[in-house]
């Protein structure tokens, strides 16, 4: 199998389980209420395949918080067992200045090896991606609205 073969048939399962799925260029869009969770499938060359899911928070920190963030973020990863949370560096295109701190976004991500595309796994990959959105937003939305709440 391909990884497009693999794609479509987790994208018509996750659809057939009430989701709303939207394909793009190397992977598709899962929406549920109001997160969006991108999900992109590769083939294991030892069986199976890997899927990995990635949580857009709409979350940005600014180079010179990254020590508090960084802090923050380990005592939230510390307490997820679907994902975890990442910085990636947000590309500002050719026009910034080289002197302008860099900013980050912080994501949600989540990486889950199924055997098989069989319906018991397909039905894990469901568990897992609700529970991988709702504990990684939950988890955010405690710390921001909190009385310890990380500042970006």
């Amino acid at each position: 199998m391909t990884a497009s073969t693999e794609l479509r048939r987790i994208m018509t399962a996750l659809q057939e389980g009430g989701l709303t799925v939207e394909a793009v260029e190397d992977g598709a869009l899962i929406q549920d209420g109001d997160a969006r969770v991108a999900l992109f499938v590769e083939p294991d060359p030892q069986g199976g395949v890997i899927v990995r899911l990635h949580l857009d928070l709409d979350l940005y920190v600014e180079e010179d918080s990254l020590s508090d963030i960084l802090m923050g973020m380990n005592l939230m990863n510390q307490g997820l067992d679907y994902g975890a949370l990442n910085l990636d560096p947000v590309d500002e295109g050719e026009g910034s200045d080289d002197g302008e701190p860099l900013t980050f976004a912080v994501l949600g991500r989540s990486v889950l090896w199924l055997p098989d595309l069989g319906v018991a796994e397909l039905d894990r990959l469901r568990e897992h991606l609700r529970r991988f959105e709702e504990e990684v937003t939950q988890a955010v939305e405690r710390t921001l609205h909190g009385n310890k709440g990380i500042s970006a």
